[in-house]
């Protein structure tokens, strides 16, 4: 069958709705998505200074270059990419290039942090002294080394690439763990309570799926090599992401009804830890967290790089 809108061959079909979509319709479907989360969640602002989390990936690249296209048309709007080199060896100097490639063609700033200079050891160093799982090390630095340099960086928004695929495995994560506080820290923007030494995260790729991102990517023809991690098979998230995919295979559109479902009941989860949600500076390094020792620096102690 032919594109919904034209004749043309379609590229696409569309999972929710079962739309197909050829190559020019499917490219101004995606970015009026985009557009519309922007608008809806009121994600940007005229004079935003908005730092791109860039891996290198698909994602981070598809929302970096859409981004860029604002900043185009708004002179008072920044934006600069940001990207962390977690050193992870025959993977993250794959994507490092990447990124340099992608930024350099499209004229973004971009700067690079690594685990290594930063916090005194690589990924790959770290586990090699810990029996814990990659992912809850290299969340924890990563998380912690975004909102410091975003904050010294003067930026006051952080664009990342999560998309819908991303937010159902959140919320069915911490439906399956029972952290409803963390669960009422997601959604198209980030935290419960606005916080002068914490970055908000903002996620315009939010209502995309990661099958819609990829092929947006691939047909604005980015310097990504689709490469995974290799950790990332070693996670609970892993595990999660196998199991919504099996379920959307057999009920299409279940991962729409369960992040549209969410956003329906996200205001009271927010409103309900407004009062109890405490943001504190960890005793250490004075970075935001809830506890009196922020997670970077207990792991550091617990890694001995402390």
């Amino acid at each position: 069958m032919p594109c919904k809108n034209c004749k043309e061959k379609p590229v696409i079909t569309l999972t929710n709705s079962n739309v197909k979509l050829c190559r020019v319709h499917f490219i101004k479907y995606f970015e009026r998505k985009v557009m519309h989360t922007i608008g809806k969640y009121k994600l940007l602002d005229k004079e935003d200074n908005v730092g791109v989390a860039l891996s290198g990936g698909k994602d981070s690249m598809t929302i970096a270059y859409l981004l860029n296209e604002i900043r185009k048309k708004r002179k008072n709007f920044k934006l600069q990419a940001i990207l962390i080199d977690e050193g992870i060896k025959g993977y993250r100097s794959k994507t490092v290039i990447d990124a340099k490639k992608f930024c350099k063609e499209h004229k973004i700033p971009l700067k690079i942090f690594s685990y290594k200079k930063e916090i005194g050891s690589t990924l790959d160093i770290m586990l090699s002294k810990t029996h814990k799982k990659p992912c809850s090390v290299c969340g924890v630095f990563r998380r912690y080394l975004l909102n410091m340099k975003s904050r010294e960086l003067g930026f006051n928004k952080l664009a990342t690439g999560h998309n819908l695929d991303d937010e159902a495995q959140s919320i069915l994560m911490n439906q399956l763990r029972s952290n409803p506080e963390v669960s009422a820290r997601l959604g198209p923007i980030t935290g419960i309570q606005d916080n002068k030494d914490f970055v908000r995260r903002i996620k315009p790729l939010y209502l995309l799926t990661e099958k819609e991102t990829a092929t947006y990517a691939f047909l604005r023809k980015f310097p990504v090599t689709f490469t995974e991690c290799p950790n990332a098979k070693q996670g609970y998230r892993d595990d999660v992401r196998t199991l919504l995919n099996q379920f959307e295979k057999k009920y299409p559109g279940s991962k729409h009804a369960m992040v549209n479902a969410f956003l329906e009941t996200l205001p009271a989860l927010k409103q309900h830890f407004q009062d109890t949600s405490e943001i504190r500076s960890c005793k250490i390094c004075q970075e935001p967290t809830s506890k009196e020792i922020c997670q970077a620096c207990t792991l550091q102690q617990e890694l001995h790089l402390k």
